[in-house]
């Protein structure tokens, strides 16, 4: 059969346009709810994963949506069947694959660690204090009770130093409100408090960021690496979907964007990430330690 030119040029442009746009599925059916863990505030939350959420709903062919959860609500939550997938701390993770049955997924990637992180206990370059020895009688700020980095971390360090918090530090407090991990390093640089256990990315986010100088703190002791925020899937999925889910995350480049209220933003630069990459759930192992040491979930003995 022969085709007139206009015809041919017309066919050609639209084979074109499917090589380009055939990546994207038409998204349709039941939606699939996807449980980020707040950091600082349930919106913030909303504006850094949105786009990630509509990525992946493009990736799976379903709609997805972003839902911001408080950290100690997490596990209620999950255990109610709300969310399809999760994207939680480390610790997290192991609880609600302890209780749960969580699928690992894949890794969030940022910062110089990559894939993993670690918590340090950090005081003001002029302190006085010189060894975790030295923290008897002083005053201490932590983390949320269930940061890996910023709370977990730095007390297995005293604990495997043989100093006491309960009873060797006159007192300690976790901070009220969002930007906590921030309010440690500040708590120590203005003096409120002696000593501050800070999650290293933060040390490492703020300094690059100007917002303080590498040469203010002092490091008193540094924990293992062990993996940064995770993402896990429900054991109910089909295994399929959660393949394709993961598959979409670890090819997930800095160039990839999608459109937000008519705006067009980075995937990953709009999540804060760098990329995500797939661990096995050995890795979390030494976070499983830290835990039982520490006597905290999911392995607490009352």
């Amino acid at each position: 059969m022969k085709y007139p030119k206009l015809f041919k040029s017309i066919l050609l442009c639209f084979i074109l346009a499917l090589s380009v746009t055939g990546c994207e599925q038409v998204v349709e059916g039941p939606p699939l709810r996807i449980g980020y863990m707040n950091c600082n505030s349930a919106a913030e939350t909303m504006q850094r994963f949105r786009p990630l959420t509509a990525y992946l709903a493009q990736k799976l062919g379903r709609p997805c949506e972003t839902v911001p959860v408080d950290t100690q609500d997490f596990e209620e939550r999950f255990a109610a069947g709300e969310f399809d997938f999760v994207h939680t701390n480390s610790l997290l993770y192991i609880i609600l694959k302890e209780n749960h049955a969580l699928q690992l997924v894949a890794t969030e990637q940022r910062g110089q660690f990559g894939s993993r992180t670690a918590g340090a206990i950090i005081v003001k370059r002029d302190s006085p204090i010189q060894s975790l020895q030295d923290l008897r009688g002083k005053r201490m700020v932590f983390g949320p009770q269930l940061a890996p980095t910023g709370y977990l971390a730095q007390y297995d360090l005293m604990l495997q130093a043989g100093f006491d918090p309960e009873r060797e530090l006159d007192y300690y407090a976790i901070p009220r409100g969002s930007f906590k991990h921030e309010k440690l390093i500040y708590a120590v640089y203005f003096g409120e408090y002696d000593v501050a256990a800070s999650p290293v990315l933060d040390l490492e986010i703020m300094t690059r960021e100007g917002k303080i100088s590498a040469d203010d703190f002092r490091v008193l002791a540094q924990s293992e690496t062990i993996p940064y925020c995770t993402f896990g899937a429900a054991k109910e999925n089909d295994p399929a979907l959660t393949e394709k889910f993961r598959k979409a995350l670890v090819e997930l480049t800095p160039d990839v964007a999608v459109e937000i209220d008519g705006e067009r933003l980075k995937v990953l630069g709009s999540a804060w990430v760098d990329g995500f990459e797939t661990l096995t759930d050995q890795d979390y192992d030494p976070i499983r330690v830290m835990a039982k040491r520490v006597n905290m979930p999911p392995y607490q003995e009352f």
